[in-house]
């Protein structure tokens, strides 16, 4: 299924899944077309990326089988306003902005169109991301499939209810938050102890990224692999119990639940 790309806007998200797509070689780079707000951005994305692009969001419009609305949540109202009428029943609007609902693109628009709520998380910018994807009513089987593989360029996704999406800012949208907490405490605790602070990063982010590749490649437990590091009277069960004594886990939980709780407030 050969489509037309567009993005409107290109931020760091934005950006992101453009790279991602011209990469793949999948998506051949005549099909690609990009709008900014300004010409000097335009000529910065056309340089980096060779692919087409303008100031002129409509063209994007009339250029596109998929449209990506990557511009920022208060800019989202005024950029429906501006393209609405040349959007088809036939084009797919892919949304990346986090608190904007399918119910309101599908107002704002004022007409059947096909829209798919998205939520990347920043680790895409490395091609490691995780992103929910939810489709309106009017989304073929086909056209999901389409925009996973779209997504399988810079992460994974998972297909979610828009109930669910709360949750996944919590766990996923905004987890990359606490996990650099973690590590910029771990290296902390490399310094105190007396390493040179650049190797305690180093230290603290490849544990990190080690230990969760584990439970991904191996699909065990993660419980089941803190038993198999934690030796009987050794030191890695003195640090779990010390963790556990501080309330590690209960204030990652409540964490998670607060930001929840905060999304869906806004």
């Amino acid at each position: 299924m050969k489509k037309r790309i567009g993005f409107i806007g290109c931020g760091n998200m934005g950006k992101a899944m453009l790279g991602a797509m011209v990469k793949s070689n999948e998506i051949a780079l005549g099909d690609l077309i990009v709008s900014t707000k300004s010409k000097a951005s335009a000529e910065k994305i056309s340089d980096d990326f060779e692919v087409k692009t303008t100031t002129d969001n409509k063209e994007v419009v009339r250029n596109s089988d998929i449209l990506f609305l990557a511009v920022k949540p208060y800019f989202f109202k005024e950029v429906i306003e501006e393209i609405k009428d040349l959007v088809t029943e036939n084009t797919i609007i892919i949304s990346i902005a986090a608190g904007i609902t399918i119910a309101q693109i599908e107002e704002w628009f004022g007409k059947n169109i096909k829209v798919v709520r998205t939520m990347p998380n920043t680790p895409a910018l490395v091609g490691e991301g995780m992103s929910a994807i939810c489709p309106n009513k009017n989304i073929t089987e086909e056209e999901l499939q389409y925009v996973g593989r779209l997504y399988d360029l810079f992460g994974k996704y998972e297909v979610l209810e828009e109930k669910d999406f709360h949750a996944f800012i919590a766990l996923c949208g905004s987890s990359p938050a606490y996990v650099f907490m973690f590590i910029e405490a771990m290296a902390d605790a490399g310094v105190k102890l007396g390493l040179p602070r650049v190797k305690a990063y180093k230290l603290a982010e490849q544990a990190i990224l080690g230990s969760a590749k584990l439970a991904f490649e191996t699909g065990k437990h993660p419980g089941v692999l803190k038993d198999e590091v934690c030796s009987p009277g050794g030191t890695t069960i003195e640090a779990v119990i010390d963790l556990e004594k501080n309330g590690f886990r209960n204030t990652v939980m409540s964490a998670v639940e607060k930001c929840a709780d905060k999304s869906k407030n806004m």
